[in-house]
């Protein structure tokens, strides 16, 4: 049982709310999953640059070397954000793919959560509540953002378990369930070049995702081919750099509820995670279709 979150907004003067409002929706799903909990929060874009979310179990050694080291490479404009035990790397989108492999190559106690143009991933193991106040994500704007709060059945409780789970750039996924063919699919998966950190079935479903817009499809046609390749129970709830989207299995037996407005969609496990949200009376409310992709975009 864990809980997830998320909201896309159609009303852009809702933005600066958006970390609060996500903040809010997630703490209320603390009782679903009190391991871990995470948030993924899309920003604007900046002109030719791209960002990097890292963690460290020991920030302040490990932060420093990296930015000396980052400095010395690739001085034009990079610069690093410290948020207790995660950074934000601002790099040039022409480095950002160097960037990443320097990381990923000589800093073995540094951990990738996410990249891309506009997305931030903040999760650690612990509360909602100190999670999102470790951060200070109530102050986080955007145009949309998905969270998860675990309880873990399957695997250990760590900030690589943790959820959401992005595999591709500016894409990310949250998971409520179980898949029971992940390990056919993550050696397939490795066989077309996706790279995988954990042994979660949710990074699976994650990397299946990437690996098909990576092929041509929109993140819409990826989940309509997650029904036929997906064995298993599952609610996602899916982020990209300009959409948003929502799954549930054949057998819909993971709670979920969506609500719309002419200024965002919301999504929750339960409609309580809803409830503080600003014209939430007048939503049109409903329980997403089994089997049935919702997919909203920018």
């Amino acid at each position: 049982m864990c809980g997830i979150v998320g909201l896309f907004l159609k009303d852009d003067t809702l933005g600066p709310e958006l970390g609060a409002l996500l903040s809010d929706m997630l703490v209320t799903m603390t009782d679903r999953g009190p391991d871990s909990a995470g948030i993924a929060i899309y920003g604007a874009a900046q002109n030719e640059m791209s960002k990097i979310t890292v963690q460290s179990h020991t920030p302040d050694p490990d932060f420093a070397e990296m930015r000396t080291a980052l400095s010395e490479r690739f001085p034009d404009k990079l610069t690093v954000r410290v948020k207790d035990s995660h950074a934000v790397v601002d790099v040039p989108t022409a480095s950002l793919q160097a960037v990443l492999t320097v990381l990923r190559e000589e800093f073995a106690s540094i951990r990738i959560m996410g990249s891309g143009e506009v997305v931030e991933i903040y999760k650690e193991v612990g509360l909602p509540k100190d999670v999102v106040d470790r951060f200070g994500l109530t102050a986080m704007n955007g145009t949309h953002g998905i969270g998860h709060t675990r309880m873990a059945t399957e695997s250990a409780v760590t900030t690589l378990g943790a959820h959401p789970f992005s595999t591709g750039a500016d894409q990310c996924l949250v998971h409520n369930g179980s898949l029971s063919n992940h390990n056919n699919l993550r050696r397939d998966l490795i066989r077309d070049g996706m790279r995988f950190e954990t042994e979660n079935d949710t990074e699976v479903a994650a990397a299946y995702l990437t690996s098909r817009m990576a092929h041509g499809q929109d993140l819409g046609s990826a989940l309509e081919s997650g029904l036929d390749d997906l064995d298993g129970f599952y609610t996602f709830v899916v982020g990209t750099k300009n959409g948003f989207g929502v799954l549930r299995d054949p057998i819909a037996c993971k709670p979920a509820v969506l609500a719309e407005t002419d200024r965002y969609v919301a999504f929750g496990s339960e409609y309580r995670a809803l409830v503080g949200l600003p014209g939430i009376e007048a939503a049109r409310v409903w329980e997403p279709e089994p089997a049935t992709v919702y997919f909203w975009q920018h």
